[in-house]
């Protein structure tokens, strides 16, 4: 599992839009701090409860310099859809493929809802170097991070 002071894995995939725009997180690594919010599944209620969280908080996040990414295994198209149904003005990021998922060692199953190969819940700081100065993968998916800490996390990276 990725842990603080580890160098965070890079991976391409699809941002969550109708445009199905290519995404690299290196191409954001050294533009001030790096949320990647990997979450199971749009439109669960654990799940939209904690990208709405950061939708509120999203001036706070900015203000201290970072980039909110969430990040499932869900089509670009459903990602667009649980966007524009919830306000959500960050980018999601589509890793149908699992990439980014077993990168970070993520993958779980949920077989009550039928979500097979997704992404547990998990919060990971990135710094300017790509360094994670920040880790928190959940021991039930259905918690939500600390977002105070968390944004004290990002105003320190």
């Amino acid at each position: 599992m990725v842990s603080t002071g580890d160098s965070a894995p890079t991976f391409t995939a699809t941002l969550g839009t109708s445009d199905h725009e290519d995404f690299d997180l290196a191409d954001h690594v050294g533009d001030g701090p790096v949320v990647l919010a990997f979450f199971p599944g749009a439109f669960t209620p654990p799940c939209t409860s904690e990208m709405v969280a950061f939708q509120e908080r999203l001036d706070d996040f900015e203000d201290a310099g970072a980039t909110i990414l969430g990040v499932s295994a869900d089509s670009p198209f459903s990602q667009g859809a649980f966007r524009e149904k919830h306000g959500i003005e960050f980018n999601l990021v589509s890793d149908m493929n699992g990439d980014a998922i077993r990168a970070y060692d993520l993958e779980t199953d949920i077989p009550d809802l039928g979500l097979y190969g997704n992404a547990n819940r998990a919060v990971f700081v990135l710094d300017d170097e790509g360094t994670v100065v920040y880790a928190w993968v959940a021991d039930d998916p259905t918690n939500e991070p600390d977002y105070d800490e968390l944004l004290d996390a990002v105003r320190s990276a």
